[in-house]
């Protein structure tokens, strides 16, 4: 949704369905593509805007919406990298898709790519950072477009399910869309960073006898 869409309401209720369903479809859509914008963040605050203007089918389109965009977008990026595995000279897809997945990471998808199936897309959708390292290990292991897609169509439900619940939980805490706008943010943000701090929080220390030297 855009920034009329949340803070004021500023345009009548028919221009800002006009307005903001395309603009949710491009936003995530995008998001897949360029993983650094916060899809689950702005589903969550489209959820919000909808849940309060109280619209037959409001929170439905909005579901619909960031599943279909999420989708579009997952297959644009696995069909650019299936272009750089298939190449001698890889890609700049392929190439910033190793860049943003941890070694660790990567190898624990490939373990669980050999063990489930494409069924791990499901799990990697909703895992903060688990997306990446499980595309990849698709491309790696050759896994088709076809199949891939089969895979990521629960996938995409599942995620836009969640986030769009978020959504409607901050929206129904608060009297005023801002209001849920911003719990809803201050959530997401939250589960994305968890893992991050957990992984430091679980790193060793360094040990009596090297005195504290890294």
């Amino acid at each position: 949704m855009t920034i009329q869409d949340v803070v004021g309401q500023l345009a009548p209720e028919p221009t800002q369905q006009a307005v903001g369903y395309p603009s949710l479809f491009l936003l995530v859509a995008l998001g897949a593509l360029v993983p650094v914008i916060p899809t689950g963040a702005i589903v969550s605050s489209a959820a919000v805007v909808a849940f309060h203007q109280a619209l037959p089918f409001a929170l439905l389109f909005v579901f619909v919406v960031a599943a279909l965009a999420a989708f579009t977008g997952d297959i644009a990026l696995y069909w650019l990298g299936r272009r750089g595995v298939g190449s001698k000279n890889g890609s700049r897809w392929l190439e910033r898709l190793r860049q943003r997945a941890a070694p660790e990471r990567l190898a624990q998808a490939q373990r669980n790519l050999e063990e489930r199936g494409v069924t791990v897309l499901v799990l990697s959708r909703l895992v903060p950072a688990g997306r990446i390292p499980v595309m990849l290990a698709c491309l790696l292991a050759r896994v088709p477009l076809r199949r891939f897609a089969r895979g990521d169509v629960p996938a995409c439900l599942a995620w836009a399910a969640t986030y769009g619940l978020i959504g409607i939980l901050g929206g129904s805490l608060f009297s005023e869309p801002w209001e849920g706008v911003l719990a809803a943010v201050g959530l997401t943000v939250a589960i994305s960073a968890a893992p991050t701090l957990w992984h430091r929080l679980r790193r060793p220390g360094p040990g009596p006898s090297d005195g504290g030297r890294t």
